[in-house]
């Protein structure tokens, strides 16, 4: 059996369980929640949440990146919210590349060099303070006061602010 089948087999007892109002596809909180992808971090867990309460945006990091604009962008012209939350965590897999490292292995193996940054860190509270930068800046978002930036503990369960 793959993962993925294990994943349907565990939807399929799954039924409707899952809390929440799903009738819409506006947030109720009015909050967009950006994270890294790391499978330590249960967002809606850690916050509590519920079906239908935020839009929640990971990739490699949780930094915020031009695709990370577009998406909200889209969630604050067109889906209603006003806020974003930002989540970085301890010991993510970024703090342990490079950059230029990263790069020139996938131009080995590909042939091909990417465009795009990889956006490597070696402090998460430094990356947290660039994101929210990037977000207040944005001249696509017209909400850009409610910003707000924590790192996660993935040992304890600790938030801690950025400021």
């Amino acid at each position: 059996m793959t993962s993925i089948d294990e994943l349907l087999r565990r939807n399929s007892l799954l039924g409707d369980a899952i809390a929440g109002d799903r009738s819409t596809a506006r947030p109720s909180l009015k909050v967009a929640i950006l994270t890294c992808m790391d499978s330590r971090i249960r967002v809606f867990e850690i916050f509590g949440l519920k079906q239908g309460e935020a839009h929640v945006l990971r990739n490699a990091g949780g930094v915020v990146t031009d695709d990370v604009i577009r998406s909200l962008a889209l969630s604050q012209r067109k889906l209603g919210t006003r806020e974003v939350l930002l989540v970085h965590h301890t010991n993510c897999g970024l703090e342990m590349v490079t950059e230029d490292d990263f790069k020139d292995e996938l131009e080995s193996d590909s042939g091909l060099r990417p465009m795009w940054s990889v956006e490597a860190f070696r402090e998460a509270k430094d990356s947290v303070k660039g994101s929210m930068n990037r977000v207040r800046h944005s001249p696509f978002l017209p909400h850009r006061d409610q910003v707000r930036g924590f790192v996660y503990d993935v040992h304890t369960g600790a938030l801690t602010e950025v400021v």
